[in-house]
């Protein structure tokens, strides 16, 4: 029996408003920051190919791409199932066939293509126009572009190349404090409105900063608006250095709780603070450079403005309280990526912080040493790393050769935005007795 009028467009308009909401751009962003391959790119990008990406729809058997078929895109699937068939040109001339699911993509390009693309079930894809691919392919894994006369020096220090979607590589670059970007191999394998919250870190080995490190990223689990993620960092095949972070997608303001226990300390805000030429142990701020000095791909000016608070001269071997507080940003302005910011908070953390608990130990002709364990961090709240924080530092112990410090860090307004321990062996460097 044939469906009367008011029925077929009563259907009709409810398969509309399917298709409508279906692919309201907010739910076309939060599938396509499930795309592995995706991950590895700024959030920028992200939601800019959401804003260019078109539907597409097969039914079963259906070629969506045909073997010397010139067309242009890049197609994401986001439901169903495809059969990649073609000849690959070997010895014995043998053909493959692969099957792609959801979150899997496949690239057409404006070259003639050597295998055919069919759909197995019923597909839906997302297809990303060609002239948009250069979204596909940014500069850097924090920015769309990066420019080494502009960049900010600390994002650069950052960076990673992406090896494939679990593997990135990094170096150290000439001009800064060394740093691990274990954090931000992590952060570049999760959604990325899921925000890094937390992680616990432990030094196995010494590293060789004059080699490439490789991050070994092992997803560890992603549920509802949790994942948790383990990186090996690895030289020489062998695992210097591994944390796990753990990543938390926002809640509404009105579900959650809200307070805060300690105050920040009342001291001088930094634009009346001088800057210093050194912090002793630890952190060693050279002197200015040349005017106009910029980043280059092997080497960074140096990243952070410090303003200590406690203005006394010291040295290495003068005997003093375990605990020190300074002002501190990122030189240069952030992109709007609420992970690198985080990234570069622990990066500020451990610039000096487990030398604090050698203080109390100085004395003249003494020669201290201290060597990382773990180093765990909490994120409270939002922050920016290009604006000033105030981090507070103490060690209330020292036992056994380990130092344990830990450290608060402020936003301007008296808000604890992150808290920090670390544990490290402190010792003191015995010089050969002479004959």
């Amino acid at each position: 029996m044939a469906l009367s009028s008011k029925k077929f467009l009563a259907m009709t308009i409810l398969v509309l408003a399917f298709l409508c909401i279906a692919f309201v751009p907010s739910l076309v962003m939060e599938f396509l920051g499930d795309v592995p391959s995706l991950q590895r790119l700024p959030s920028s990008s992200i939601r800019k190919i959401a804003q260019h990406v078109i539907v597409k729809r097969y039914n079963s058997g259906e070629y969506i791409l045909k073997e010397r078929e010139l067309a242009g895109g890049t197609y994401f699937i986001y439901e169903g199932v495809v059969e990649v068939s073609g000849q690959f040109h070997t010895h014995n001339n043998d053909s493959q066939v692969f099957e792609w699911r959801k979150f899997d993509y496949f690239t057409q390009s404006e070259s003639i293509r050597q295998e055919d693309v069919i759909a197995l079930t019923k597909l839906t894809c997302l297809m990303l126009p060609y002239k948009y691919s250069f979204l596909m392919d940014p500069k850097s894994i924090w920015s769309e572009d990066m420019n080494l006369e502009t960049i900010a020096p600390v994002e650069h220090i950052l960076s990673l190349e992406p090896l494939d979607v679990n593997t990135f590589r990094g170096i150290t670059l000439k001009g800064a404090p060394k740093s691990n970007k274990a954090l931000a191999a992590a952060s570049k394998t999760v959604h990325f409105l899921k925000i890094l919250h937390s992680f616990h870190a432990h030094f196995l080995l010494p590293g060789d900063i004059n080699i490439p490190v490789i991050y070994q990223v092992d997803r560890l689990g992603d549920v509802c608006n949790v994942a948790t993620r383990r990186v090996n960092a690895v030289q020489k095949e062998r695992i210097v250095f591994f944390l796990i972070a753990s990543f938390h997608r926002e809640e509404e303001e009105e579900e959650g709780f809200d307070h805060q226990e300690p105050t920040m300390p009342s001291v001088p805000g930094p634009e009346e603070v001088l800057p210093k030429q050194g912090l002793e142990e630890g952190v060693k701020l050279p002197g200015h450079g040349p005017r106009g000095v910029v980043s280059t791909p092997t080497y960074v000016p140096w990243p952070t403005e410090i303003r200590p608070l406690d203005l006394k001269t010291y040295t290495r071997h003068t005997k003093r309280h375990p605990s020190v507080s300074y002002w501190l940003r990122a030189k240069g302005r952030l992109p709007d990526d609420k992970t690198l910011h985080r990234c570069v908070g622990a990066y500020f953390s451990d610039l000096l912080f487990i030398q604090i608990s050698l203080n109390p130990h100085r004395r003249e002709g003494m020669l201290p040493s201290s060597i990382s364990l773990d180093h765990s961090m909490w994120f409270h709240r939002d922050f920016r790393a290009d604006e000033w924080l105030l981090y507070v530092i103490d060690s209330p112990t020292a036992y056994n050769a380990r130092g344990f410090s830990r450290g608060q860090m402020f936003n301007r307004r008296g808000e604890l935005v992150l808290s920090a321990m670390q544990v490290g062996v402190v010792r003191e460097i015995k010089t050969p007795s002479k004959l």
